[in-house]
């Protein structure tokens, strides 16, 4: 970590850990006096992977209380002292005023500051602490600290995570992706279910309201067990939304007349508890157990045949074979606990932290299982209390400039609920999407993710013990025995890909242009954006949300590997790529393609193959700005030289195209249009790998003052004429192998790609008059005749051969090259 400030008192012990300046995370009531740093160490680590999906980087705190409960006097009134005189310690040590340009930073109590600027300091809720926002909001305000009752969101002026049902909704995000992977639209099918927690918590409470086809067969918490064999869908949400609206419930509270026959509620405490054979038949029990403690019906519940096991409680319930109930560290919980080769809901959505060991997770994937990890699973809450805790920074500066008032600043806050949600759960849906689709070609793409966690690793320090990634050798293995990371290991890659993106940009320059502004805009709500206006630019952490932004962007259009990759093979910085990401996707209106794309109404795997079709698109045309346009791009200029030209021309295309590259496009328009593709989108698909020859010949048209709609005639006329169409094809099919095997293909599209550019040059030397691209071709023909019968041979030889390898590949490309003159 960046930082660690120890606080020490009569009363407490405590620790902060931060991995940056700007750092967020829960501070913990913790019970473990002799290893309390070794506890919060874990615990940042795991914060800091968890918090790449926003603005702040990982920070957690953890105290212990070690005076004696004075008597008549409750634990919890002493440890909300300790809470509250930790908190005050912590303020001691930062900024008091907000960011500035001032050489003068006054810090709290007279502390004397020989560090450099450190004025972002705050908190969250944790295990002990979940009630305590206000106190520590009020410590806060006293002190006369900037950030107000922004240093700890959740509190009485805040967003209640409950009433919104934000870390729910969340997960339901997940569940509803792997669910759709099935064939179960969750909204409306029905589907069964079992579950950890009650109905009077935040997660499981409201995950258990949220589908109304969701047949709960069993769930436990640490009080009950409860069991209705097979659910009446309608009475029994009904009883649930009765449990969850009351002040306080168990499992206990539930209606017996509502549990289909065989089933019921029965205390942790029981000594044994009788089996029916309806319960056996639902949790596929042997008829021969008749009789099971509560222990052991828990476990029964765990590994029980349903689609989706949705995990709402606290504690770790599931391992892999090959670990030890030790290593897990949740000993209240190995009586119960399971492993993961033997679960057998076909998926695990995770509401709650750590239900199981990543190497559960590793172990339930490989077998079929969806799953994805906790920390992507419940990310709604901590992105919502990100987003509050920035939009308090903003609406406390507008409130002391008299923008608006401090009640109507209140008023604001619970006016935007609705929104703020939407752009959490947005991102949400993002990071599955990007999980989905990095899960359909892991296989292709393990070469890929081996060299990327070499790269983190060397560079940033990635533990690959620690966070369950593969070794070197079992990265090789994976690749000989054709398969990929698992979703898992493929969310912990997505994390580092997403901190490693954010620490690059931050070290740079490149938060002026305007279209990047645009970003921090679309990162508050419309409400806030009208009723402020201007201010939105002057956000102390603008340079933060807008990288977190970007980052979030980037990886959400282009997938896990597309910086990596560019980066890899043209040598360009991050930055500049981040840059020809932009372009591409304005130039190409990539945004308004993913958008249609989602909104279809496809399979999860034909959205994938569309997706990453796209992306074809997207991957080739960023890596042509790096390679041909001078760096570091200028955003706006590049997208004015090419957008309009690219849209006049885009829209001609089909009618450009000859021979077989038309007939190829036709082909497959109708292909996707037969699979229940919208025809706006096939069109798109179909065309979008010629689409990208478009660049070439509007660049050639601004060097050489020509009419490009007459140069993209004679370039789709020579491709046609000289096979390259089918050069290109065959390129695309050569084994991916390692990375100079990629970077031979590549080098070997680039060939092709600048032979038909630079012999489209070569025959607007013979004129180019009125619409004549045909007699500009038989005049350039003639003129090289010899040339071009001995490159036709060699052509024609290629393109009648079975399986052209690199090497006919070659001889291929140098022949079109020779034509050159």
């Amino acid at each position: 970590p960046l930082s660690e400030i120890f606080v020490y008192s009569p009363e407490f012990e405590g620790l902060h850990l931060r991995f940056g300046l700007v750092a967020r995370g829960g501070l913990r009531w913790s019970d473990r006096h002799d290893d309390y740093r070794t506890e919060v160490l874990g615990l940042v680590k795991a914060q800091a992977v968890k918090n790449a999906m926003i603005v702040p980087v990982g920070a957690k705190g953890v105290f212990v209380v070690k005076a004696r409960t004075a008597a008549g006097q409750s634990p919890r009134v002493q440890g909300l002292r300790s809470y509250r005189q930790f908190i005050a310690a912590l303020l001691d040590v930062v900024d008091k005023t907000a960011p500035s340009d001032s050489e003068d930073r006054p810090r709290f109590g007279g502390v004397v500051c020989h560090d450099g600027p450190d004025p972002y300091l705050v908190v969250a809720a944790d295990k002990g602490t979940a009630t305590f926002s206000d106190s520590a909001n009020a410590v806060a305000l006293d002190r006369g600290y900037w950030m107000g009752d922004a240093f700890a969101s959740g509190g009485s002026a805040g967003y209640d995570h409950k009433a919104m049902g934000i870390t729910a909704r969340g997960a339901w995000v997940s569940g509803d992706t792997h669910l759709a992977e099935l064939g179960i639209v969750s909204a409306t099918d029905e589907f069964t279910a079992v579950g950890v927690g009650d109905m009077s918590g935040d997660v499981f409470g409201n995950g258990m309201l949220l589908r109304p086809g969701l047949r709960l067969v069993a769930a436990f918490d640490h009080r009950h067990i409860f069991i209705d064999p097979q659910p009446d869908t309608v009475p029994a949400r009904k009883e649930r939304q009765r449990l969850f609206e009351l002040s306080q419930s168990s499992w206990d509270d539930y209606d017996r007349s509502a549990i289909s026959p065989g089933g019921g509620v029965w205390p942790r405490t029981a000594k044994t508890i009788a089996t029916t054979p309806q319960m056996r038949a639902a949790l596929d029990i042997d008829d021969d157990q008749t009789r099971l403690t509560p222990t052991q019906l828990i476990s029964h519940i765990l590994r029980a045949p349903v689609d989706l096991l949705f995990n709402g409680g606290i504690g770790t319930y599931i391992k892999a074979r090959d670990e030890q109930h030790s290593d897990i560290a949740d000993k209240v919980n190995d009586q119960v606990r399971v492993d993961a080769e033997d679960v057998r809901a076909q998926v695990i959505v995770e509401g709650g932290n750590l239900g199981l060991s990543q190497r559960a997770r590793i172990a339930y994937a490989r077998r079929g299982g969806l799953v994805n990890t906790d920390a992507i699973d419940n990310a709604a809450g901590v992105d919502c209390s990100d987003h509050e805790v920035n939009i308090k920074i903003l609406l406390d500066s507008a409130t002391r400039s008299g923008l608006i008032t401090g009640s109507a600043r209140n008023r604001l806050l619970a006016d935007m609920t609705d929104e703020v949600a939407q752009l959490v759960l947005a991102n949400n849906q993002a990071h599955n999407r990007l999980l989905g689709d990095a899960r359909s070609n892991a296989t292709q793409m393990v070469d890929v993710h081996a060299r990327m966690t070499a790269d983190l690793e060397a560079r940033r320090g990635l533990h690959r013990s620690r966070e369950n990634m593969p070794s070197p050798e079992e990265f090789a293995d994976l690749a000989k025995d054709g398969r990929g990371l698992s979703a898992p290991q493929l969310a912990t890659l997505m994390a580092h890909v997403k901190l490693d993106l954010k620490a690059d940009l931050l070290a740079g320059e490149m938060f002026d242009a305007p279209y990047f502004v645009t970003l921090l805009t679309r990162y508050f709500p419309p409400t806030l954006r009208r009723q402020l206006g201007e201010p939105l630019p002057e956000h102390p952490l603008r340079r933060e949300i807008i990288a977190t932004s970007i980052v979030n962007r980037v990886l959400a259009t282009s997938g896990l590997t597309f910086a990596f990759r560019l980066s890899e093979e043209t040598g360009a910085a991050p930055a500049d790529v981040v840059r020809a990401h932009a372009v591409v996707s304005e130039v190409f209106d990539l945004d308004t393609l993913w958008s249609d794309i989602y909104a279809a109404d496809l399979s999860p795997a034909l959205t994938n193959a569309m997706v990453i079709e796209g992306r074809r698109l997207l991957d080739r045309a960023a890596r042509w700005f790096l390679l041909n346009r001078p760096q570091p791009l200028e955003i706006d200029t590049e997208i004015t030289r090419f957008s309009n030209q690219l849209a006049m021309l885009h829209g001609q295309l089909g009618s450009m195209l000859r021979g077989q590259e038309r007939a190829t496009v036709l082909t497959a328009h109708d292909d996707l249009v037969a699979r229940g593709v919208p025809g706006n989108i096939a069109h798109r698909i179909s065309e979008s790998l010629y689409a990208f020859s478009l660049l070439d010949i509007i660049e050639v048209a601004h060097v050489h003052g020509e009419d490009p709609a007459q140069l993209a005639r004679i370039y789709f006329e020579l491709s046609d004429r000289l096979g390259v169409d089918r050069l290109l094809l065959a390129v695309s099919s050569l084994p991916r192998g390692g990375r100079w095997h990629a970077q031979a293909r590549l080098a070997l599209r680039e060939d092709l790609y600048r032979s038909l550019r630079d012999l489209t040059i070569d025959v607007t030397k013979h004129g180019m008059e009125g619409d004549k691209a045909a007699c500009s071709i038989r005049d350039f023909e003639a003129y090289n005749r010899p040339r071009l019968d001995r490159a036709k041979r060699t052509l024609d030889e290629f393109l009648d051969s079975a399986e052209p390898d690199l090497a006919v590949l070659s001889v291929a490309s140098a022949q079109l090259r020779r034509l050159h003159r």
